[in-house]
């Protein structure tokens, strides 16, 4: 079957194949084949390949077979991917290193593998890792065509959460003014303001707010995020009253800032407030929280929810939710 495929002489083969595995873009269904001195390589998107590579058609046969992590295993482990790091969440050490070593074996990418070695603590909001194969814990992450690099162990982020940031991102229009309040390392900044909305974007931990000044350069939307590390509840001083949209996703915890999001918000303003709750009233206590802080704000703010809606189970009868909630000021 005819493909889109990188040539590039032999010699060259190795460099440019991990050029392209970098990135993501290698077509792993089909095979890479030489013919009369060159190399081609199979890529699943033809427009996304830099275009310093000369890319052609070529008949390229399909993979015969891919070996799995489960295939040398004998069951289906659990993992996820997030750039090319390989998460595990085994408690038994033994068994963690068995299916690091059947990663290692079978075909798919991974440059390192790590297991959780603590749930997410601290203020900073970061997990100790295992690390089984490799030995750097930075990647870079895609999604929904944007590039996030960063270090799980130095910054918290779940690619779990992809759908529910595009769902809230989508809404965004030009010329918003956002604030990210617990902002990481951009995940909902950097697209945000790829859709011509100008970003305000807090974290208190700066290793993440280095990540996340990259990622907007990385992305070419520097120009629309202003990056700050520090505590949120100091952003008062320079932004009250200055955003059109709001976006507060520290579940557990988020319920402490609505003060400062009160303050921050525009005549009128989207929040997006993320909670964690038992499954009898998993919307009540955030709609009860955020109607309090509106009713006690100078001026006060009538509040109408726009969204109730479940992200995620989060542990037994307990769900990850989020809250579109549309506050004006009276």
């Amino acid at each position: 079957m005819t493909v889109p495929c990188v040539r590039v002489p032999t010699s060259e083969g190795e460099e440019t194949r991990q050029a392209l595995a970098d990135r993501d873009l290698i077509d792993r269904e089909r095979e890479i084949t030489v013919e009369s001195g060159s190399l081609y390589i199979p890529v699943t998107d033809a427009a996304a390949v830099p275009a310093a590579y000369d890319v052609v058609d070529h008949d390229a046969p399909a993979r015969e077979t891919q070996t799995t992590p489960a295939e040398v295993l004998g069951f289906e482990p659990s993992y996820e991917r997030l750039g090319d790091v390989v998460i595990l969440d085994e408690g038994d050490a033994d068994r963690a290193r068995r299916i690091a070593d059947a990663i290692v074996e079978s075909d798919l990418r991974a440059r390192t593998v790590v297991n959780r070695a603590s749930k997410v603590k601290g203020e900073l909001r970061v997990r100790e890792w295992d690390v089984l194969v490799g030995e750097s814990t930075e990647t870079v992450h895609r999604e929904y065509g944007y590039e996030f690099a960063l270090d799980i162990a130095e910054v918290y982020f779940s690619p779990r959460l992809a759908t529910e940031r595009h769902r809230v991102i989508s809404q965004v229009g030009a010329g918003e003014r956002v604030i990210d309040m617990f902002a990481g390392v951009g995940p909902f900044a950097v697209p945000m303001a790829g859709r011509d909305a100008d970003v305000v974007a807090c974290d208190l931990n700066p290793v993440a707010v280095e990540y996340l000044r990259e990622n907007a350069r990385r992305n070419g939307v520097e120009e629309h995020v202003t990056a700050i590390q520090g505590d949120v509840r100091d952003l008062a001083a320079d932004y009250a009253g200055w955003a059109d949209r709001l976006v507060m996703n520290l579940p557990h915890s988020a319920g402490d800032f609505l003060e400062t999001a009160v303050e921050l918000a525009g005549e009128g303003c989207l929040l997006h407030y993320y909670d964690i709750q038992h499954e009898d009233d998993p919307f009540g206590p955030g709609i009860r929280a955020i109607r309090e802080a509106a009713a006690a704000a100078d001026p006060a703010y009538d509040v109408a929810v726009e969204t109730e809606h479940v992200v995620r189970s989060y542990a037994p009868h307990e769900y990850n939710v989020c809250l579109d909630v549309r506050l004006t000021s009276r």
